[in-house]
């Protein structure tokens, strides 16, 4: 499970999200959280799609952001039926 962001300095162009293994019906979400406290849903519930590069197998999804956060606040990645959740830490 993680999660990958693309973009500079504090701008978000896109967020990636990665599962291990193929989970039929799976689903992710992208918040924003600052200090250890949630903030807000960035993206909302979106269906992923099954994956298989050189024999290992993953459910991705993606979201276009387009938008600036705060320094040091954190987008964190939720996957439907999985308590981890992976963050990423914004900074200029």
């Amino acid at each position: 499970m993680g999660i990958g962001v693309i973009g500079e300095g504090l701008k978000v162009r896109e967020v990636r999200a990665l599962l291990d293994g193929w989970q039929d019906g799976a689903r992710a979400r992208v918040s924003l959280w600052q200090g250890g406290s949630y903030v807000r849903t960035v993206r909302g519930w979106k269906a992923t799609s099954a994956r298989e590069t050189r024999g290992h197998r993953f459910e991705q999804a993606s979201w276009k952001i387009n938008k600036s956060f705060p320094h040091r606040s954190q987008l964190c990645v939720e996957f439907t039926g999985h308590d981890r959740m992976p963050c990423v830490t914004i900074k200029r």
